[in-house]
């Protein structure tokens, strides 16, 4: 892997921060007859004077088939199908539930079509912005759809919003989301004459981290919820995106994309073939011995091997974050496969965990991640999460008991989140939340991938219609076919098999054929 296509793939996890999974083949259900308590509706340009509490409509037009134009350029590059989006009565509103707080919604409600239901869409990092492209596809489905900003402008990195901010803060760790949904509840219900008949939730990374919140903490707002690669345990996830910057910044270790490469495609040579195909996809990395010692220099070229400190740079990125005074593991490190990812966290690409440090936990311009001392930074940090973006509350009872389903999923060789700390997180939840849990809960790991999207792996899987199924007709996922886009030829594609089973192939057939691999428990270890 060379240099730019390192930097490239880094880039790649960051602009995928939050985004929904493709949904190119869910299929819109009928709306089903209204309930007997319906309202007449209110046509599209009457909306602007829809009241609603401590909220301001600002636009409300019609939008013709295939002209949506972006008020703004999305904040990074991803493909956007807006020419392909029916006609839709584009909603957007202010909302200022406190005193400085600022919320920016939009809803889009499709003219034709409508199959009576609701998607909220996340966000990714610090947000900052609508994310358009990610309401696009629900539209196309006949979902009516909503997305906020989070309630701030600015980049997704940039955590200076709340410098003397609190409330924006906390619009930021949950008010926002929840907000949006009611209001955007209340808008459909005026559009249409009738409340949508089921709410979901789809989002990744700080998407998925929302997505938690909202069962947590709103257990009402949605009825199923997608929460990938969720950003959920926060301040351990800032102090290892912090170690990660270091390591890649200090010129005494000197850690470089060509190192990075080096041990991603190590660890693929030592682990492909256990899984009994070797197609560089690693089904569980948990079971795999790579060792980053077999990388160590032996000579006084450092460009194709690691030095001792790199190496013990390396092992402590492996080992996760660990809280300096009780030893315990507050993040598990990030299992082998994804290590280019890493230099995402650098200064020049997405430096969130050093933001995070500098202007919320210590508030202090002159910070730098240099001198950070996790017995005085970290102990400080975990201490004033008075915002409450954390989402680790594994007691999601009362969302399981009013019939909420939730599809967790992660890549195992993502980069930014180490995907091992889901893992821990679902555990808990099926230890808190008692007998519900086990028929309203799902895990996927999926071998290979990336952040959010990308890497060897397949995946690519239509995240709304699984969740749909499962809400409206029962059906609880435990195998979903994944594919990877190939660029010549059929696309690469595999069974996603619910936690903890793994794919197996059967012995026969095309490794690229998802029919010839089934489900089943790993072998002992």
């Amino acid at each position: 892997m060379t240099l730019t296509s390192v930097r490239t793939s880094a880039r790649r996890a960051v602009w995928m921060l939050g985004a929904t999974l493709a949904l190119s083949v869910a299929i819109p259900q009928p709306a089903s007859a209204q309930p007997s308590g319906q309202t007449p509706p209110t046509s599209c340009e009457e909306l602007a004077s829809v009241a609603l509490p401590h909220a301001r409509i600002t636009t409300a037009q019609q939008v013709a088939a295939g002209a949506f134009v972006a008020p703004a350029p999305p904040p990074f590059p991803v493909p956007a199908s807006f020419d392909r989006m029916p006609a839709f009565c584009r909603v957007a509103a202010t909302i200022t539930p406190v005193a400085g707080s600022e919320i920016k919604i939009e809803v889009w409600l499709p003219r034709e079509n409508w199959n009576g239901k609701f998607v909220g869409v996340g966000n990714g990092g610090f947000s900052g912005a609508i994310w358009y492209f990610a309401m696009a596809e629900p539209l196309q489905l006949g979902y009516a759809v909503a997305a906020t900003n989070t309630g701030h402008d600015g980049d997704q990195a940039d955590a200076s919003f709340a410098i003397g901010h609190p409330e924006k803060l906390a619009d930021f760790a949950w008010r926002a989301v929840n907000e949006m949904t009611v209001k955007a509840k209340a808008i459909i219900a005026a559009h249409y004459g009738r409340t949508p008949r089921h709410a979901y939730w789809v989002g990744c990374s700080t998407g998925g981290r929302q997505g938690l919140k909202e069962a947590q903490r709103f257990p009402a707002d949605y009825d199923g919820i997608v929460a990938g690669a969720p950003a959920n345990n926060w301040i351990p996830l800032m102090a290892h995106a912090v170690a990660v910057q270091r390591a890649m910044t200090d010129s005494t270790i000197a850690l470089t994309p060509r190192h990075l490469s080096l041990l991603k495609a190590a660890a693929i040579a030592a682990c492909d073939a256990n899984d009994g195909v070797t197609d560089k996809v690693v089904e569980d990395p948990r079971r795999c011995s790579f060792d980053p010692a077999s990388l160590a220099c032996k000579g006084a070229n450092a460009q194709d091997c690691l030095t001792p400190r790199q190496l013990a740079a390396v092992r402590s990125l492996y080992a996760g974050v660990v809280h300096p005074r009780t030893g315990a593991t507050l993040m598990p490190g990030p299992t082998p496969g994804g290590e280019p990812e890493w230099v995402a966290f650098t200064p020049s690409i997405f430096p969130i965990g050093a933001n995070y440090f500098r202007d919320v936990v210590m508030r202090d311009a002159s910070w730098r991640t240099a001198t950070m001392d996790p017995d005085r930074d970290l102990v400080r940090a975990l201490a004033a999460d008075s915002a409450d973006i954390t989402a680790m509350d594994a007691d999601l009872g009362e969302f399981f008991g009013r019939g909420g389903k939730l599809l967790l999923w992660h890549g195992w060789t993502d980069g930014m989140i180490p995907a091992r700390s889901t893992i821990e997180y679902y555990e808990r939840v099926l230890a808190a939340s008692g007998r519900e849990a086990r028929d309203a809960l799902r895990l996927f790991m999926l071998p290979g991938v990336d952040h959010c999207s990308g890497g060897e792996g397949a995946y690519v899987f239509d995240a709304l219609q699984v969740i749909d199924a499962w809400v409206e007709r029962g059906q609880a996922p435990d195998r979903i076919v994944a594919r990877r886009p190939v660029r010549d030829g059929a696309p690469r594609t595999r069974p996603i098999c619910s936690y903890p089973m793994i794919a197996r192939y059967r012995g026969t057939g095309s490794t690229d054929e998802e029919r010839n691999f089934e489900c089943g428990m790993p072998a002992a270890r």
